[in-house]
């Protein structure tokens, strides 16, 4: 019992000690940011539909019967949910690798390239050219709006968006926040557009966000915490250090017993 009480206090100790390596100052978000009010120059930015986005198009008009055709998705997209692990169905226009869909009676689209609010003047263009309904009302929306969480924060994680506008400051939040071990001054984000990635690296530590282009996350981007010196450290001691600590103490108690049984 008292072998184990002992283990349990050096290695709290030895944590102690790791966590008073790390920079206090490096643990505070935006240190340089004095009582103001800034003007809002950050508007969600545009998300453009791509190969394998989910969307959600729902057509209205004064007629019912005219507009159910075109309320009913010929694709679904399949997902597998992490909590229970089953497969679900959610119904959507899926865009294909072609970057089109196909929608009732007015066929092929070529949507990837678009956002939603541009999809949505198409469609109704088309009903309207074609006379196909009187004053179609049409709401576009992307299902499939995630965010990736990943490193030093207290819950990686992929957050789904419905509504289609988060900022990284709420992704964070939705992530149980950064960990003492996580650096604020390099936060990582990818973002995938066009073929394209691009890496940007913000200082939170800083008020730099506030005037980023990168305050609002877009679909599919990836924030990346990186971990601090004193967490790299910490790994590497404890991996070194733990076996060594064991080892004394296995052989201590040896040394007990023997002395106790003589």
């Amino acid at each position: 019992m008292k072998l184990n009480t002992s283990l349990i206090f050096l290695f709290f100790l030895y944590q102690l000690t790791l966590s008073s390596c790390v920079d206090v100052k490096k643990t505070i978000y935006f240190a340089n940011q004095r009582d103001t009010t800034l003007a809002s120059k950050n508007e969600a930015p545009l998300t453009y539909i791509q190969a394998n986005d989910l969307l959600s198009i729902a057509v209205s008009s004064l007629n019912p019967a005219a507009t159910a055709i075109f309320n009913s998705p010929n694709n679904s997209y399949v997902s597998s949910s992490s909590a229970s692990g089953i497969n679900l169905q959610s119904p959507g226009y899926l865009v294909n690798t072609d970057g089109n869909i196909q929608f009732p009676v007015i066929g092929n689209l070529k949507v990837s390239g678009l956002t939603t609010t541009q999809l949505k003047d198409l469609i109704t263009k088309n009903l309207l050219d074609r006379k196909l309904l009187v004053d179609p009302v049409v709401v576009v929306r992307q299902l499939n709006f995630k965010v990736s969480v990943l490193g030093e924060v207290a819950r990686p994680t992929v957050l789904n968006v419905p509504s289609e506008k988060i900022s990284l400051l709420e992704a964070l939040g939705l992530a149980g926040d950064i960990t003492v071990y996580g650096r604020k001054d390099n936060v990582l984000i990818i973002r995938e557009e066009q073929g394209k990635k691009t890496f940007k690296r913000l200082n939170l530590n800083t008020n730099q966000l506030f005037n980023s282009n990168y305050y609002y996350l877009k679909s599919n981007d990836i924030v990346y915490v990186e971990a601090n010196k004193a967490k790299i450290s910490s790994s590497g001691r404890t991996v070194v250090i733990l076996p060594i600590i064991l080892s004394g103490l296995s052989f201590l108690a040896i040394i007990l017993t023997n002395i106790k049984f003589k």
